[in-house]
């Protein structure tokens, strides 16, 4: 804000994301993608316009709404919003589980990439949502600078080594 003070301590390192809440045209429809193919469980329906998903029994990592988007369409290219929504997975077994899940329902993806720190796959949901699933590599094996600062890049991810994960 334009005359705020700023302050200098870093915010608490237990703070993370808790969810993320988002508009869809079609609740049913969101949860085909994000259910039954990604394979999030179903915590709470409320009635057709809103229900809560979760991985391994939270109340909810992600809710899905129509309230004010039932029908709608995705937001135009140069428009503001969210870029996408980052999906960790705890291990790249589990991350090679998720491409496997995609592959089979034949879902498309729109990159693959390995940032150092990290190895990511990004699609979009049915509504045009940008979605990053990714694996964090442990600290120890981040590539850092000179300085001692964190040095994230953008490679090619070789899914085929990816997916040799489950076959181990």
């Amino acid at each position: 804000m334009e005359g705020s003070e700023r302050t200098t301590e870093p915010i608490d390192a237990g703070v993370d994301i808790g969810h993320v809440h988002l508009k869809v045209a079609d609740v049913d429809r969101a949860l085909e993608f994000y259910c039954g193919i990604l394979g999030f469980e179903l915590m709470q329906r409320w009635g057709a316009d809103a229900a809560f998903i979760s991985a391994g029994g939270y109340h909810h990592h992600i809710g899905l709404n129509s309230w004010q988007s039932k029908g709608g369409s995705p937001p135009a290219p140069g428009t503001t919003g969210l870029f996408h929504t980052a999906i960790r997975y705890p291990t790249r077994r589990s991350l090679a589980d998720a491409l496997r899940r995609l592959s089979e329902a034949r879902w498309p993806l729109e990159g693959a990439s390995d940032h150092g720190v990290s190895e990511a796959l990004y699609l979009a949901d049915p509504d045009q949502n940008g979605v990053e699933l990714y694996w964090d590599r442990p600290k120890d094996q981040w590539p850092m600078t000179p300085d001692g600062g964190v040095e994230m890049g953008t490679r090619p991810l070789d899914l085929d080594d990816l997916i040799s994960e489950l076959r181990d």
